[in-house]
């Protein structure tokens, strides 16, 4: 079912709608998501959605999600359970760190969704840093976040353990918590795979935009590819891990 683009209450969100682009609705209460991929899902009196662009958007422009129950007057609003790690709650705990481990961040950006989209990550490999952005035309977010881990995979070997950072709930749900991939299929069938080809390897929810540096500089890897409309890979000796 498409997306547009609506407020509530003066905040920006992505609202259900039809193929026309109208506001879906059944019981006078419109599905609605803050962010694409924070695993929360939200509903609001119909009466309250104002849309801002009618153009219908995709599917999978938001991720999966659990609805947020509404909180009891003078309660706080009880969290999802299906949003844990997700950007705006608690990340996931920091595993240890083995010996040898390669580490890695990731992320994607999109000027509109879809629209020109891109990737970055950072790849610290023994003595080495390894940054990266690629600019991958029309795409979505889910898509330019996807690939990101796998280009990371790329500059990685297989048998090497290796902790892969990335604030996707939805890169995480479909590589390793079985989610079922409603869109993307092909690519989500890519990068199962290529994590099959690297047993050691592991995903690791961060929250996004939270100030930590390399995922800070993935982003701005990511955002700089889709600017620049360009791709590139550059090495340093010394990996500079701040």
């Amino acid at each position: 079912m498409p997306w547009v683009r609506a407020k509530v209450r003066g905040s920006q969100v992505y609202a259900r709608a039809d193929a026309q682009g109208d506001l879906v609705a059944p019981g006078g209460r419109v599905e609605i998501r803050y962010q694409q991929s924070d695993g929360r899902l939200y509903r609001a009196a119909a009466r309250n959605v104002e849309i801002t662009d009618s153009t219908p958007l995709p599917d999978d422009t938001c991720g999966p999600a659990e609805e947020v129950q509404r909180a009891e007057k003078g309660k706080p609003e009880p969290r999802s359970k299906g949003a844990k790690g997700a950007k705006g709650s608690a990340p996931t705990p920091a595993p240890e760190v083995a010996a040898g481990t390669v580490i890695a961040y990731t992320d994607g950006a999109c000027s509109g969704n879809p629209g020109p989209a891109g990737l970055g990550a950072v790849v610290l490999k023994g003595d080495q840093r390894i940054e990266r952005y690629e600019y991958l035309g029309k795409g979505t977010n889910n898509i330019a976040e996807m690939m990101a881990v796998i280009r990371a995979l790329e500059d990685m070997d297989p048998d090497q353990p290796a902790l892969i950072h990335t604030d996707s709930t939805y890169t995480i749900g479909v590589a390793v918590k079985g989610w079922k991939a409603k869109a993307n299929v092909a690519l989500v069938a890519e990068l199962r795979a290529a994590l099959a080809r690297h047993p050691r390897a592991r995903l690791v929810k961060v929250k996004g935009h939270a100030g930590i540096p390399l995922n800070e500089r993935a982003d701005e890897l990511a955002r700089q590819a889709v600017e620049l409309r360009s791709s590139a890979r550059q090495v340093v000796e010394g990996n500079g891990d701040d």
